[in-house]
């Protein structure tokens, strides 16, 4: 056989294993999961055998759906996420425009400081922020939830959106301001078509942050029925030292489906959003 050949099909082998080993990796967890929401409660607890198997049963998922605040819990989860990223996606995308697109004095620095506030660790935060909460009477409420989500959200979208921004062509903006056109009718009309998979893409990673967060929606929320799925499922679902880790895997596996829909619904965008860093003519 040809040695041109002999080395494809080596490379074609270990590429292949190479992904195969990667997306088991990344898969496991998820199958996991799975796997413990499906199974009676004494087959979790055979340590000699962390893989027994004697039945099939939705005691997990039936438990978790009628004897706790699930459903609940996924509204406020819902109820957070998608109105803290609203609110962070318009608002960082003014900032975002600005710090790509228009020129003043100080640019880099204010860039500099929008990325640094995104670094800040949230437990520096901790203080101040329950004063802010405490001042607006917002303590214990979903709405805390959006206003202090907003501090790591908007600095996130500006600091990504402002690189899309930046490698438009600048032509066909003083284009359309030679012809009248406002900043502001700019910005809508000309340039957000351009970088809208750069928006989605953007939309997704922050839905999934604010989704997702457990430190700052266990602190600063107190009642039951204000958790999101994130905390509920911890807090409720764990009692001492104990934990039902059958209802708890039930839990995170239903929890990640809204995720994973939309990330089905919005994958072209997001792939090409992923890649898209410029506009070329």
């Amino acid at each position: 056989m040809n040695p041109r050949r002999i080395r494809q099909i080596r490379r074609g082998i270990a590429m292949t294993t190479g992904l195969g080993l990667l997306g088991t990796f990344a898969v496991f967890p998820f199958i996991w999961m799975v796997f413990t929401s499906v199974r009676p409660q004494q087959d979790l607890f055979q340590s000699g055998n962390p893989w027994a198997f004697s039945s099939f049963t939705w005691e997990h998922y039936r438990f978790l759906m009628f004897e706790t605040d699930y459903f609940r819990w996924l509204a406020n989860s819902a109820f957070v996420a998608v109105t803290s990223t609203g609110l962070a996606l318009v608002i960082g995308t003014f900032a975002a425009y600005a710090l790509g697109r228009l020129r003043f004095r100080g640019a880099g620095g204010v860039a500099l400081v929008v990325f640094a506030t995104y670094l800040v660790p949230p437990v520096l935060l901790f203080i101040p922020l329950n004063t802010v909460v405490r001042q607006l009477r917002l303590t214990n409420t979903l709405w805390a939830l959006v206003l202090i989500y907003l501090t790591f959200l908007v600095p996130f979208i500006a600091w990504l959106l402002s690189s899309y921004f930046a490698g438009l062509p600048r032509e066909l903006a003083e284009a359309a301001q030679i012809d009248g056109a406002s900043y502001l009718q700019t910005m809508l009309l000309v340039d957000m078509p351009l970088i809208l998979p750069g928006v989605v893409s953007v939309f997704f990673f922050a839905f999934t942050l604010a989704w997702q967060e457990f430190l700052y929606a266990f602190t600063f929320l107190r009642s039951s029925d204000k958790y999101p799925v994130s905390v509920g499922v911890v807090n409720e679902l764990s009692v001492g030292d104990v934990q039902f880790w059958g209802e708890l895997m039930a839990g995170a596996l239903l929890g990640s489906i809204p995720i994973v829909v939309l990330f089905a619904f919005l994958m072209d965008y997001y792939v090409e959003g992923l890649t898209a860093g410029a506009v070329k003519g």
